[in-house]
């Protein structure tokens, strides 16, 4: 095993703890020509729930680097891996689907609609080199009982990814049973770059500390934390860890928007709302950056937006199956 010193100048915090690369760099060129045959282990994320396609064309993950997680809020600590990734090379979030289902969890919603994922990863190429991170998805039935060794020599073989990015405490293989360590040991072995970098650390440490009892937590933001604060609704704590502003998607049915104010079930929501309350400071987004200021009432079974003077005559439809609406903090 051979560590590599690291420019502090060139990586945004947290640094990268430590970077492995393969003994051959031989190999390594080798393994990212190759032609991945993926075997229905993996796809890119191609349409949304209601069947429309994203793109007809994606590229190869092969020769790419892969960041490594589970990616359900997109938050400051997810970005800061695609950041790493794409200091390495093409960057790609590659994640688990149909892990609640396997593992006999509650369903619950997601904290970004998935048909507003592109645009946060879109979001991200100012830190990523002017590069939008690429999302794959592995399912988790596909993988659930590999070893460590086998789910590395998947990365290598089947996909020909050329490096990987993960957090210091990260765990994989059949009942998370490899570590980080172990990751890069394998990695290396495998002829695989494996780049592990310090979590992103939750500024509010004495107030969240008492309300979490999971042993994974150890005061890094995560998708845990987001939850918790939307829970509270602290919008401005959210928009802390997610680096931006939390948007909640409503799809509309036969719903018209027509009037200043305006009451949808939410039936219709997408992804997670706060808790129930009011919350001023809110925007209805169109288009590229158009804002329609609001307030937003939340309840039990509704979600109402409250428009002032201004009339949603006046609001472009653009995609009229989805209402944006922005929490500001």
């Amino acid at each position: 095993m051979r560590l590599l010193n690291v420019d502090d100048s060139k990586l945004s915090p947290p640094a990268v703890v430590h970077l492995l690369r393969s003994r051959s760099p031989e190999l390594a060129k080798s393994k990212s020509e190759e032609t991945p045959s993926p075997s229905g282990l993996v796809h890119f994320r191609q349409q949304e729930d209601d069947g429309t396609p994203r793109s007809e064309h994606f590229p190869s993950v092969a020769g790419g680097i892969v960041a490594l997680g589970k990616f359900d809020a997109l938050h400051i600590g997810h970005r800061e891996l695609a950041i790493q990734a794409a200091k390495a090379g093409t960057p790609f979030l590659l994640s688990f689907t149909g892990m609640a289902e396997v593992l006999g969890w509650e369903p619950r919603a997601p904290v970004v609609a998935k048909c507003d994922r592109e645009r946060v990863l879109a979001s991200w190429s100012t830190w990523c080199g002017e590069v939008t991170p690429t999302e794959l998805e592995v399912e988790f039935s596909k993988v659930r009982n590999l070893t460590p060794r086998q789910f590395v020599e998947k990365l290598s073989k089947e996909l020909g990814v050329r490096g990987v990015v993960a957090g210091k405490n990260y765990r994989f293989g059949y009942r998370a049973s490899g570590d980080a360590s172990e990751l890069s040991r394998l990695c290396e072995e495998y002829g695989i770059e494996a780049y592990i970098i310090n979590p992103v650390m939750d500024n509010k440490q004495t107030i969240l500390n008492r309300e979490f009892t999971d042993t994974k937590e150890r005061g890094q933001v995560s998708s845990t934390r987001v939850r918790y604060a939307l829970s509270e609704g602290d919008m401005s704590y959210v928009s802390e860890l997610l680096g931006r502003h939390h948007r909640l998607i409503l799809m509309l049915n036969d719903e018209l928007i027509s009037n200043k104010n305006m009451t949808f079930p939410k039936s219709c929501l997408l992804n997670l709302p706060p808790k129930e309350g009011v919350y001023e400071n809110c925007s209805i987004v169109f288009g590229k950056g158009n804002v329609v200021p609001c307030r937003v009432v939340v309840d039990t079974d509704n979600i109402r937006l409250e428009l002032g003077e201004i009339d949603c005559n006046n609001i472009p439809s653009g995609d009229s199956r989805y209402l944006n609406i922005e929490f500001g903090a």
